[in-house]
């Protein structure tokens, strides 16, 4: 029976932390009565990670693995996972949950209200970060919400927050388009649905912050604001020109 929701996970040596997220997602899915899948895009992992995928799929065969030989960027495993959803809702989310799932209705609210497009915000609702992110880090994320407003027009509290909701038709057109594979494409898909006319709203979201996170800020955010520029650039000389820009996306 084809699935009424699709959770996407990508995930890149996460032995440590997917058992956990694995179950959570299980027992809320389970919970709410969804008809659901979960697609863990495992990003060329050197540890277990997909050993444990396998382990858990035999038990519950609603929980799929898409192997990536070698690691790409999230992304890319984004993208992977979102192209391969079969749910009329799709959702990424952090391996760590760092929204935990009860705030997925959430989004799906504001898609059933008329979005075409739901992104979690820790920045509209600040008290609702239940464990704040290193003040330097913070800081880095101002400087680039800053850039994103002024280069892409990007108008969002945070662009970044990795829980993001798409009707499939939606998701079907914008990461089609998708040429970012790393840390900088949550501003890409927002560009790109803009461009299309397609109704992004943004929600505030209980959000903590996880000491495992890879993003380094100086290194990565170097490639990510050379994402910004090439973000633009790519629009300024048509590499985004695509009937996907206009007609929907074929299901």
């Amino acid at each position: 029976m084809t699935p009424a929701y699709s959770i996407i996970i990508p995930a890149y040596n996460e032995s440590g932390r997917i058992r956990p997220t694995l179950d959570e997602v299980l027992r809320y899915s389970e919970q709410q009565g969804w008809n659901v899948e979960i697609i863990v895009v495992d990003d060329g992992s050197r540890d277990d990670t997909t050993a444990i995928i396998r382990e858990y799929n035999m038990r519950h065969p609603q929980i799929r693995l898409i192997d990536n030989p070698e690691n790409h960027g999230k992304g890319f495993s984004v993208r992977a996972g979102m192209l391969d959803a079969r749910g009329d809702l799709c959702l990424f989310t952090d391996a760590d949950l760092s929204s935990p799932m009860t705030e997925a209705q959430h989004l799906f609210d504001a898609i059933a209200e008329g979005a075409d497009i739901a992104i979690g915000s820790r920045w509209l609702r600040t008290e609702l970060q239940t464990e704040r992110q290193p003040l330097y880090r913070q800081l880095f994320g101002r400087i680039f919400n800053l850039v994103l407003r002024v280069i892409l027009g990007l108008n969002f509290a945070d662009t970044q927050c990795g829980f993001k909701a798409f009707r499939r038709d939606a998701a079907r057109r914008v990461f089609p388009l998708q040429r970012i594979e790393r840390w900088g494409f949550d501003p890409e898909i927002l560009f790109l649905a803009r461009k299309m006319g397609l109704v992004v709203k943004e929600v505030p979201v209980v959000w903590a912050h996880s000491e495992g996170t890879r993003l380094h800020p100086f290194r990565d955010g170097l490639r990510m604001f050379g994402d910004v520029v090439r973000i633009r650039w790519n629009s300024i000389s048509g590499a985004y020109n695509s009937e996907a820009m206009t007609s929907p996306g074929k299901l």
